[in-house]
């Protein structure tokens, strides 16, 4: 026990004080162990038995992807996971994964999150480890549909013709757009048709053909791909604030917790 005899002695009289009973019958020539003491010896073995099968799992836990994982993410990136989940499910059968999607910056620690997922600057916290996953730009989009009956837009003066699908942020601050003109970035609050407070939402508002919309890249890729969204005036694109990863600190990294969080990266950076 790396101890000397003494110190060992002690505590089995600490022990017996706090228990009220008699461990051991000591004489000068020998010491024995009474009913008492052999009963809590029975007990004693039982516990520590557990505690190292305790051990053994938690072990298990770190070593092998086992259990919940609770991920909080913006709204807009639920469409980018959803369809990957049965992908990172087959590959890891005993990972289950509970999602949030939300925009509004929640608490890992006071939620009990094992990873959030974050657009923006940060707060500068001591109970997070942050990991930054990947950048992204702000760019204009509208339907088919809608750029079909309305007059072309060639230019970032084109604009002020145009309907827009606005944003409106938890703070309650309408949000207008920044552009790219011509190596400046300058803010340009257009014309209101829609304002929508879920990300979301927006993207499906442009798609549906209300108006134009700025719409993070990585949000709007799946619309662009199925033809619903076009992406118009490229060269007005802005960069957005990156995206995050928070984990609480103290919480260590387990096996389930990397896997996801891995997969989390792949998809948003792919």
């Amino acid at each position: 026990m790396g101890t000397n005899k003494s110190s060992v002695g002690k505590a089995v009289q600490r022990l017996e004080k706090h228990l009220a009973t008699q461990l051991f019958q000591r004489t000068t020539r020998a010491v024995h162990i009474t009913e008492d003491g052999q009963i809590y010896l029975s007990a004693a073995r039982v516990a520590i038995e557990r505690l190292r099968e305790a051990e053994q799992a938690l072990a298990t836990n770190r070593a092998e992807p086992v259990g919940r994982v609770r991920v909080d993410l913006p709204a807009g990136f639920g469409r980018l996971m959803l369809p990957t989940l049965g992908a990172l499910r087959a590959r890891y059968p005993q990972v289950v994964v509970e999602m949030a999607l939300n925009d509004r910056m929640s608490d890992p620690v006071a939620d009990g999150w094992d990873i959030v997922v974050r657009i923006g600057h940060l707060p500068a916290d001591s109970e997070m480890t942050v990991r930054k996953i990947c950048d992204l730009k702000l760019a204009l989009y509208a339907s088919p549909s809608y750029l079909a009956q309305r007059n072309p837009i060639l230019s970032l003066a084109d604009l002020h013709e145009h309907d827009a699908v606005l944003f409106r942020s938890a703070t309650g601050q309408l949000r207008g757009w920044s552009l790219n003109d011509e190596g400046q970035r300058r803010e340009f609050m257009p014309t209101p048709a829609l304002i929508l407070a879920d990300g979301h939402v927006l993207v499906e508002g442009a798609a549906l053909g209300v108006g134009v919309a700025q719409i993070i890249d990585r949000f709007a890729r799946p619309f662009v791909a199925d033809g619903r969204l076009v992406h118009i005036l490229p060269d007005a694109d802005v960069a957005a604030p990156p995206v995050h990863a928070l984990i609480p600190v103290g919480h260590r990294m387990t096996a389930k917790t990397r896997v996801v969080l891995e997969h989390i990266v792949q998809t948003l950076q792919g």
